[in-house]
């Protein structure tokens, strides 16, 4: 099990002129690296539906790989002496993340997904480094000590759990100040419960109206954070576009802007672990809809779905639920708002209809609600009404649920 931790940091202005000269020099590594690359991509490559007649072939080299890059440091230290106060795993980071992000612009990731073309890093982009390996006890006190940079002083808000080793550090700049994120390990796996074994399963419908519906009626209401900010980003962006480019005031005003976006990305990020902590406490597997969430964003509630933030949340519970042995499963959304959860028939219904009312069964429920059980009966495959009243109704002629149509 893998974990991390996140921590700010209290430095002093030593430290922190020491972190911002860092990474300056590994983001201009990182850009000549990245350059290396581009060059060596358009110097060897040719279109697939055509081949000039004359061809002009360069001096032809190898491709510059992981590791003909990380070859390269000793000779970048020889060279550049200023680059030996940088400790060599990190530069080695540096060389690492340049080949992530170039494969995932050619080949894609594990799932075949590409990335679009990396971009050379200005001053603010380039915000973190990390440390691959640390000291064996890293952590005294509220004291973090890294490699060849030295003692740091922490908020030690929350103890590393029994059991876990701390592995990587990733320092980090935010708009209110300078973060370390630990990363930790315990070899142990937890035991996941098997899905025929679950007790008190739960279907959730992720809305706009509210946050979510569970199947059992009861409901999360939407927070809006971002809408509820609005007003008062508002008048922070109008200061930053109304302060002359390179002026100190202009500074200050985008200061003080990413520190209220980040203020309306920790009070969501914080509502969306509390949901999940209420949810996996009181339930042993979760069921949700696999939403296309980029797909959403593109049409005229992109507002309001970027504002609910459903990927985050998902992404919190999934990894929540693992962690606890518990499970999580997403099903295909079709039809769950259109099918009857009593008895599988379709009943059309448009968006504004908000009670579910079953022509073929009498059923009448909630939109939401039902759409939940759907979800519900999909991952688990069992009914999610009462037993009485599935006794003295024999659907599907042996009185079991019939499969929902999609």
């Amino acid at each position: 099990m893998r974990l991390a931790y996140q921590y700010r940091l209290r430095l002093n202005k030593s430290q922190i002129s020491k972190i911002e000269k860092w990474l300056d020099l590994l983001r201009c590594q990182y850009n000549y690296l990245l350059a290396d690359r581009f060059s060596w991509y358009e110097q060897n490559r040719s279109a697939t539906n055509y081949c000039p007649l004359v061809c002009h072939l360069p001096e032809l080299r190898n491709n510059p790989d992981y590791f003909s890059q990380k070859k390269s440091l000793p000779g970048l230290k020889k060279d550049r002496p200023w680059y030996k106060e940088i400790h060599s795993q990190v530069l080695q980071d540096c060389v690492k993340r340049v080949d992530l992000a170039f494969k995932r612009f050619l080949k894609g990731d594990c799932n075949g997904n590409k990335s679009g073309k990396p971009r050379f890093k200005s001053k603010n982009r380039y915000r973190s480094f990390t440390f691959p390996s640390l000291t064996k006890d890293p952590i005294k006190g509220n004291i973090l000590t890294l490699p060849k940079f030295g003692q740091v002083k922490m908020i030690y808000h929350r103890q590393i759990p029994d059991g876990f080793k701390v592995k990587t550090a990733t320092i980090t700049r935010k708009a209110d100040g300078y973060y370390a994120t630990l990363s930790i390990q315990d070899d142990t796996v937890p035991d996941i419960i098997p899905i025929d074994s679950v007790i008190n399963p739960v279907g959730i419908d992720m809305g706009l109206k509210s946050f979510l519906i569970r199947s059992d009626g009861t409901e999360v209401p939407i927070p809006q954070y971002y809408r509820k900010a609005q007003k008062r980003l508002k008048k922070v962006q109008k200061s930053v576009s109304r302060s002359k480019k390179g002026s100190n005031n202009r500074k200050k005003a985008v200061v003080k802007l990413g520190k209220a976006h980040k203020k309306v990305a920790d009070t969501r990020k914080d509502f969306h672990f509390k949901t999940a902590k209420e949810l996996l406490d009181s339930h042993d597997i979760v069921a949700h809809e696999k939403l296309n969430i980029k797909g959403l964003a593109k049409t005229k509630m992109a507002k309001s779905v970027l504002d609910a933030g459903w990927g985050q949340f998902l992404s919190i519970l999934s990894v929540k639920a693992a962690n606890a042995g518990l499970l999580t499963k997403a099903v295909n959304p079709r039809n769950t708002s259109q099918n009857c959860s009593n008895c599988g028939k379709k009943v059309p219904k448009k968006l504004k209809d908000r009670i579910h009312s079953c022509p073929h069964c009498g059923y009448t429920e909630d939109r939401d609600v039902n759409a939940a059980k759907n979800i519900l009966y999909l991952a688990v495959g069992r009914p999610v009404s009462s037993k009485a009243d599935r006794a003295t109704e024999p659907v599907g002629g042996v009185g079991k649920k019939p499969a929902l149509s999609r």
